[in-house]
C-alpha cells in the first residue's frame, strides 16, 4: 500500500525535524556503546524497510532501528532507553496486520530478527525451546523427523515469527481443534523496559506464584520484550482428509457451520470463503474451487484412518442436510493440500486483483455468520468498495478483505469507515473487535465501542504495573479518553447508536 498519515503520527504531530535530529543523535550515542556498528541503523535509506508492518496503509519513519544479537544486548538496550525515556517498539518479521509494529517517531524499533535459533527439542516432553525470531513453520520443519509438529498455523506461517505469534495470540486454519498460540505455549522469557529478566509459565503442569502467561500472550509488546518461548509439540496425525462443500446461499453455509459444531464434531479445520474470494484464489492457485458457489466450506478431519472415516461420514451427512450443492472429499494428500492452497493464499490472491487491501479481523458467534456477511454486502454498496471474505468459520473469526487504492485519499477514508462499520456490527451481533490480529493502531477507535472508560483504565493499570513510564509500544491497543470522546461524536454523527446504547452480551 501507499503511504498515509498514521493515527499515531497525527497524535505526536508537533515534533519538528530539528527535535527528531537531536533525539536521534542522543539515542545513537547511547546505543553505540552497547551494540556492534552493523546492529544500529539510523540513516533513512537503512530504516525505510521498517516503517510499517503488514498494515501498510500507515507508515512512520523509525528514529533508530536496533538489531541486537544476544539477550544481554537486549537487556542493556532496554535499560538505556528507560534511562533516556525513549519509547521501544519490538518487531519480529513485520507480518502483523494491525499496525502493532508501527514505529514510534521518537523511539527505537527493536528488531529481533537475529534471535532465530531453535535452542532445544525435547521429544519425550514434546516441547521445543525457541528464540522469538524463529519462523512459525521452521519449528514444524525441525521436528518433522520425530513425527511431531507445532499446531498453530497462521496463513503467514512461512514468514511470521513465534515472538510475533505470542504478541498477537495468533491462530490459523487448525485453531478450532488445536487452539490458538495461548493453548500451545508453556513458557515465555523476556525483559521488562528496565532490562529485568522475567519468565512467565513453566515447563511443568503448573508454575509457582501468579500464572501470568495468559496475560503475556496477546499483550502486543506492551508489557515485556519476549526473547524465548517454550512451545508444545503434537504428534503428526496418521491421516488427514478435507471436505470441500459448495453452497448456493450464504445463510445455508453459515447454518452448516453451526450445525457441524452442534452435532458434537470438532473438525481439525473449518473454513469458509465467499464467491469473490474463491474467484480470486482460483485464478491464482487453481485449487479446483466451484466458481458458481455463493460460499465454499473446507472441513478437515485428522487422526487414525478409522477416526477420520467416521468423522468425514458424519460431516458429509450434516453438510448435505444443510443444503450443500456439491461435496468433494480429498482422496490423497496432494488433493488435500490443493484444497487448502486456495485458503492459504487468500491474501496474496487479493493483492493481485486490487492495488491495496485492508484485512479486518473480528469474531462473532457462529450462529450469526450469515447475518454479518449479509451486512458486509450492504456495506459494499454504502461505501462503494468491494470486499472479499475468508475466515475461520469454526470459531467465528472473520477476515473481510476490503479492496481499495491507497493512492486515493477518499478511498482510504471510505475503507477506514467500512472497516470500523464491520467491527462495530460484530460487537452488536455479540462478538468482539479482534480475533487473532491484535488491536495495534488499526482498532484503537473500535476499542471505544466495545469497552467502557473504566475497562480501559483497568487495562492501562495492568500496563503500568509492568511498564510504569509507558515506553513499550506506546499509543497502541488502549485508546485514550479523548480519542473515545471524539470517535463517539463521529459515531453518532454517522447515524449510529451512542456507545452507551449498544447491546452488551
Amino acid at each position: 500500500m501507499n503511504t498515509a498519515a498514521t493515527p499515531q503520527a497525527t497524535a505526536v504531530g508537533a515534533t519538528t525535524a530539528t527535535e527528531r535530529q537531536h533525539r536521534r543523535a542522543e539515542v545513537v550515542a547511547a546505543l553505540t556503546h552497547l551494540l556492534p556498528p552493523h546492529a544500529l541503523l539510523w540513516r533513512r535509506e537503512d530504516t525505510v524497510p521498517y516503517e510499517c508492518d503488514g498494515l501498510t496503509a500507515y507508515r512512520q519513519q523509525p528514529l533508530v532501528v536496533a538489531l541486537p544479537e544476544t539477550s544481554a544486548q537486549v537487556a542493556a538496550l532496554l535499560r538505556a532507553c528507560h534511562q533516556l525515556t525513549v519509547p521501544v517498539v519490538a518487531r519480529g518479521a513485520g507480518t502483523g496486520l494491525s499496525g502493532g509494529a508501527l514505529p514510534h517517531e521518537l523511539g527505537v524499533t527493536l528488531s529481533l530478527a537475529k534471535f532465530n535459533k531453535i535452542m532445544k527439542v525435547d521429544t519425550a516432553a514434546r516441547t521445543a525451546l525457541v528464540q522469538c525470531g524463529v519462523r512459525n513453520l521452521a519449528i514444524s520443519e525441525a521436528v518433522a523427523r520425530h513425527g511431531l509438529y507445532y499446531a498453530p498455523d497462521p496463513s503467514s506461517q512461512i514468514a511470521c515469527t513465534i515472538g510475533g505469534n505470542v504478541a498477537e495470540n495468533s491462530g490459523g486454519v487448525h485453531c478450532l481443534k488445536y487452539g490458538l498460540t495461548l493453548h500451545n505455549v508453556l513458557m515465555v522469557r523476556g525483559y521488562t523496559i528496565e532490562g529485568e529478566l522475567v519468565e512467565f509459565g513453566s515447563g511443568a503442569l503448573d508454575c509457582p506464584g501468579l500464572d501470568l502467561l495468559s496475560l503475556m500472550v496477546g499483550s502486543e509488546g506492551m508489557l515485556a520484550v519476549v526473547t524465548e518461548v517454550l512451545v508444545k509439540l503434537v504428534p503428526k496425525p496418521l491421516l488427514a482428509r478435507c471436505i470441500m462443500a459448495s453452497f448456493d446461499d450464504m445463510r445455508k453455509a453459515g447454518d452448516a457451520v453451526a450445525s457441524v459444531i452442534a452435532a458434537g464434531i470438532i473438525p481439525a479445520g473449518l473454513e469458509m470463503m465467499d464467491k469473490p474470494m474463491t474467484a480470486a484464489v482460483e485464478d491464482f492457485v487453481h485449487a479446483g474451487y466451484d466458481l458458481n458457489a455463493a460460499a465454499i466450506l473446507l472441513c478437515e478431519s485428522d487422526g487414525t484412518p478409522e477416526e477420520v472415516e467416521e468423522e468425514i461420514g458424519r460431516m458429509v451427512e450434516v453438510l448435505r442436510r444443510c443444503g450443500a450443492t456439491a461435496i468433494e472429499v480429498s482422496e490423497s494428500e496432494a488433493q488435500r493440500l490443493r484444497f487448502w492452497s486456495g485458503r492459504k493464499n487468500a491474501f496474496p490472491a487479493s493483492g493481485r486483483i486490487s492495488p491495496d487491501y485492508m484485512c479486518m479481523d473480528s469474531t462473532i458467534p457462529r450462529k450469526r455468520l450469515a447475518d454479518i456477511l449479509l451486512a458486509i454486502a450492504e456495506m459494499e454498496q454504502k461505501y462503494g468498495l468491494r470486499c472479499a471474505n475468508v475466515f475461520h468459520a469454526g470459531d467465528g473469526n472473520l477476515h473481510p478483505l476490503i479492496l481499495f487504492d491507497a493512492a486515493d485519499p477518499d478511498q482510504l477514508r471510505r475503507c477506514e469507515l467500512f472497516g470500523a462499520d464491520i467491527l462495530e456490527t460484530s460487537v452488536m451481533l455479540g462478538g468482539t473487535v479482534t480475533g487473532e490480529h491484535g488491536v495495534g493502531i488499526e482498532k484503537l477507535s473500535s476499542m471505544c465501542v466495545q469497552f467502557s472508560p473504566a475497562e480501559h483504565e483497568q487495562m492501562r493499570g495492568v500496563k503500568r504495573a509492568f511498564d510504569p513510564v509507558e515506553l513499550l509500544n506506546p499509543g497502541k491497543v488502549i485508546p485514550t479518553l479523548h480519542r473515545c470522546a471524539e470517535y463517539g461524536k463521529m459515531h453518532v454523527k454517522r447515524g449510529l447508536l451512542p456507545f452507551a446504547d449498544l447491546p452488551r452480551f
